[in-house]
């Protein structure tokens, strides 16, 4: 079974194109929902910005392990970003990642409708600074980079191309080399 991780700030299309991956047939694995929990972080000694312990929003390690494990499908797509997201890395055959311009991602958090996270300007604020702090260690561990601005048909496209899968969800068209 193949496991492909999509993943990127609020903003970016995550769970747009989970839901086009799903009506082409293939199983996807939306984690904004059930799978996360707060979880109190030590600090990091090397992090001179904070002294503090601080609430992360973390995977339910137990459950994301069950998920990866379970073979019931050809391709399983599973979308999030969440601080303890890399650790699953080597289980996955691909890291994809999605990104947008900062005045899209405000927009799509103040328009959409699916999920309130991001309309608040504390939020919004920590979207935007995760998306220079946050952003740049998911690019370095990421097997392909897409931006969002162009339609969801093309994005859909591009990942599907990439991937070497079919419109049609019945698999592999040429199976890609794996992530390095």
């Amino acid at each position: 079974m193949r496991r492909i991780l999509i993943t990127g700030m609020s903003g970016t299309g995550k769970s747009t194109l989970i839901g086009e991956l799903a009506a082409l047939g293939y199983k996807p694995v939306d984690t904004d929902d059930d799978w996360p929990h707060w979880v109190t972080i030590a600090p990091d000694p090397a992090n001179t910005r904070s002294a503090a312990a601080e609430p992360n929003w973390l995977w339910h390690e137990d459950r994301v392990q069950r998920l990866l494990a379970t073979e019931d499908a050809e391709v399983l797509f599973v979308s999030g970003c969440r601080t303890n997201q890399a650790q699953f890395y080597p289980q996955f055959e691909h890291v994809i990642l999605l990104t947008a311009p900062p005045a899209l991602i405000a927009e799509r958090l103040a328009t959409r409708t699916n999920n309130r996270y991001g309309k608040d300007a504390n939020e919004l604020a920590s979207v935007m600074g995760f998306q220079q702090t946050v952003e740049p260690r998911l690019r370095a561990s990421a097997s392909l980079e897409v931006d969002t601005s162009a339609p969801v048909g093309q994005v859909l496209a591009t990942v599907l191309a990439f991937l070497r899968l079919d419109r049609e969800g019945t698999g592999i068209v040429d199976r890609p080399a794996s992530r390095p």
